[in-house]
């Protein structure tokens, strides 16, 4: 087996690489411009640009993976409504590269997605659930899943989440729990979100499913978050609890005080019995990874 990896200078990137240096598999990590990862072996590193078709066929043909992990996306929801094009190229016509690669070449393409191509009006949602996106970030990856599910080609693997949290090296973006953590340490009073509920992934459960999808070769659907779907409001509540800062910094905002560019589900979540059964995955409780994290 030889696993190719996309993104891997973000978390998730990281922490498959990680996982991936203690069992001895072969893998090829791969990100624009520079490895910002101390502990990738700086042999195991080739900068690739996934927009860039020519660039996919150079390194792909060279180093010939059986398996592609794309964990590369433009994610900053907001972001994305403000430069549609960017969004588009990055996280529909990348994969659609990436994808005809592993169709020429007998490649398994493992995709990784999100709660959001679900409009939040029935969480938590399984596998076969309609898909109804809100926003052009959630249409992007909507349009990407498209890709796979419309093609005759089966040796791909869709894998779902929520919200990844955990620590990483040099990372462009933070995430909900280092931001929170962060914010509170200083004493600062957070405004957060009390209508929108999600299930926080933590990320080294994510890239175990990764690799488990991949060395198992399991095609098809599955959802992959953590065990509780929670409002973000108690998200971060438990988190000044878990670490001993002031609960009462926490406070209670609805989302349409906010004014945010993109429209959000108000309730995703997963049910998770498909990739338990089949992966055997059993994610952590929230509290657990917290305690793993610090």
């Amino acid at each position: 087996m030889k696993l190719l990896i996309t993104g891997s200078n973000g978390l998730l990137g990281q922490k498959i690489v990680r996982q991936l240096e203690k069992t001895g598999i072969d893998y090829l990590a791969t990100s624009m411009g520079s490895n910002r990862n101390p502990n990738l072996p700086a042999t195991k590193y080739v900068s690739l640009d996934i927009t860039n078709q020519n660039n996919i066929l150079e390194v792909c043909d060279d180093y010939q993976p059986t398996a592609i992990i794309n964990t590369a996306a433009m994610t900053n929801v907001d972001a994305c409504e403000d430069d549609e094009d960017g969004c588009k190229k990055l996280n529909v016509m990348a994969v659609q590269y990436l994808f005809d690669w592993c169709k020429l070449n007998t490649c398994h393409f493992i995709h990784l997605s999100t709660d959001f191509v679900f409009d939040g009006e029935n969480g938590p949602y399984s596998e076969n659930d309609l898909r109804n996106p809100l926003s052009i970030y959630a249409k992007s990856k909507a349009d990407s899943e498209d890709i796979l599910l419309n093609d005759s080609y089966l040796n791909w693997t869709i894998l779902r989440t929520i919200i990844v949290f955990g620590q990483g090296e040099n990372l462009s973006r933070s995430n909900i729990v280092l931001w929170a953590k962060s914010e509170l340490a200083q004493g600062k009073k957070m405004n957060i979100v009390q209508d929108q509920f999600r299930a926080p992934t933590w990320a080294d459960d994510l890239a175990w499913a990764c690799i488990k999808v991949a060395t198992t070769n399991k095609n098809g659907v599955y959802h992959i978050s953590g065990p509780e779907t929670i409002s973000m409001f108690e998200l971060v509540k438990r988190i000044a609890k878990f670490y001993g800062f002031d609960e009462n910094l926490v406070c209670p905002i609805n989302s349409v005080t906010l004014n945010q560019k993109a429209k959000r589900p108000a309730v995703t979540g997963f049910i998770l019995d498909k990739a338990k059964k089949e992966l055997g995955y059993n994610p952590l409780s929230f509290e657990d990874s917290l305690d793993r994290l610090r």
